[in-house]
């Protein structure tokens, strides 16, 4: 793994909006005084007239890249996940939800493995928030090609979009020469009969290596990327609950709310079957390095391993 390019797919967001900045000249950006955390610095530094600071006031943002949207720019507006899905939910819920504008809320910094910052930035609540919202599409990439993928596509999406991004540098697994995103449309990356590993964002490239090391086990794991948590792929779930009979659903968010509530959402009404969640056990994160924190909280191959043999009984 050591050779495994691996990038933060916050930096892919901030260079995918340089790069699709040519293709649309009515596109500017919004940020919270946190350019060179969230990287849209990146954009700015090449687009100077088309990005806009808006200081420590993400709900002001809010209004800000609303009235632009309604206006008819292509807006996206970024802060840190805490800020643009927590202190801002009302503005977001309000004037971005309600008029059902196209505004682009590109949220970095999101869940645990934001590390030093502690439990005050750690936000594990930011999915459960941005799906109550009526209309609003919840994409989380898993890595820097899908997180491109998603950025280029949300912009031509006619509605409002929560885009959830990650500080830790990840593996780059996906191939840009033979990826394909669609929104609201999963991805199977593993086939197999026993059971089924769903996950989202980082945690996808640790589903694949966990059902991996489960094939040596004589464990048949098929695996899930499900990049986009609303609207949810209802038909590939099903399939997988009927088919494997049991599914384990991975994040890096609160148990409550996000990947593992949609999906068991689904299963109860179209096709009973077990589901068990693995993600932030309903408490709140701690100081300390990002790849230690995932660990400790079970966010981790060797963990989902541990989980998926005890449902299947071995």
């Amino acid at each position: 793994m050591a050779d495994v390019k691996k990038i933060a797919t916050r930096e892919s967001y901030g260079n995918a909006l340089k790069e699709l900045a040519p293709k649309y000249p009515n596109l500017v950006v919004l940020d919270a005084d946190l350019a060179a955390a969230t990287k849209t610095g990146i954009f700015k530094k090449a687009y100077p007239d088309r990005f806009f600071d808006c200081g420590i006031a993400e709900a002001n943002m809010m209004g800000v890249a609303a009235g632009l949207a309604a206006a008819g720019m292509t807006v996206f507006a970024s802060s840190f996940a805490m800020f643009a899905a927590g202190r801002a939910f009302e503005v977001v819920r309000n004037s971005i939800g309600y008029p059902g504008l196209p505004v682009k809320i590109g949220a970095t910094h999101a869940g645990i493995s934001v590390g030093e910052d502690g439990a005050t930035h750690q936000c594990c609540e930011d999915i459960a928030l941005m799906r109550t919202i009526p209309g609003m599409t919840v994409i989380v990439p898993s890595d820097d090609v899908e997180a491109k993928a998603a950025v280029a596509a949300a912009i031509e999406h006619a509605g409002p979009v929560y885009l959830r991004f990650g500080r830790l540098a990840v593996p780059v697994f996906n191939d840009p020469e033979t990826y394909h995103f669609e929104i609201g449309k999963g991805i199977t990356l593993r086939d197999g009969k026993d059971v089924t590993i769903v996950a989202t964002g980082l945690m996808v490239n640790e589903a694949v290596v966990a059902a991996e090391q489960l094939a040596a086990e004589d464990i048949d794991a098929r695996v899930i990327n499900i990049h986009t948590i609303k609207p949810l792929d209802e038909e590939l779930i099903v399939k997988a609950a009927a088919e494997t009979g049991k599914i384990v659903t991975v994040e890096e968010h609160s148990v409550v709310g996000g990947l593992g509530s949609a999906v068991a959402d689904v299963c109860a009404e179209k096709c009973p079957c077990l589901v068990k969640k693995i993600g932030v056990n309903d408490e709140f994160g701690q100081s300390g390095p990002a790849v230690d924190l995932l660990k400790l909280y079970g966010l981790s191959s060797e963990n989902i391993v541990k989980t998926v043999k005890e449902v299947v009984g071995k």
